[in-house]
């Protein structure tokens, strides 16, 4: 996958993570997709709920878009998503993209 289709993927979603990362990625930051492995929507979901929970039960501020980028794999239920990561000059960024990798699943 190449910076235009991840570009592509991310102007898509309309959450402000998805627009911070797209920025980043315009401005050339480093972008990584991993494409060896898949995993349902809805185990992720499972996993960064809980955490999600965990973070506020401790006190800790969750990141940006954690919350809206939850909702997303939630509503993605069995699909398989790629990861891929952004790294801007202010921070790092998750992406959940849709198994044929055109659209932008979750952000934060």
């Amino acid at each position: 996958m190449n910076r235009c289709a991840l570009q592509s993927a991310l102007s898509q979603d309309g959450c402000i993570s998805a627009h911070a990362a797209l920025a980043e990625l315009e401005a050339g930051a480093d972008f990584q997709v991993f494409l060896n492995q898949t995993a349902a929507a809805q185990q992720l979901w499972d996993i960064w709920s809980w955490r999600y929970e965990v973070m506020l039960d401790t006190g800790v501020t969750p990141r940006p878009g954690l919350a809206e980028a939850i909702a997303g794999l939630k509503a993605a239920g069995a699909a398989r998503v790629y990861m891929a990561t952004v790294t801007g000059s202010q921070r790092r960024f998750t992406i959940f993209l849709s198994e044929d990798r055109t659209q932008c699943v979750a952000c934060w």
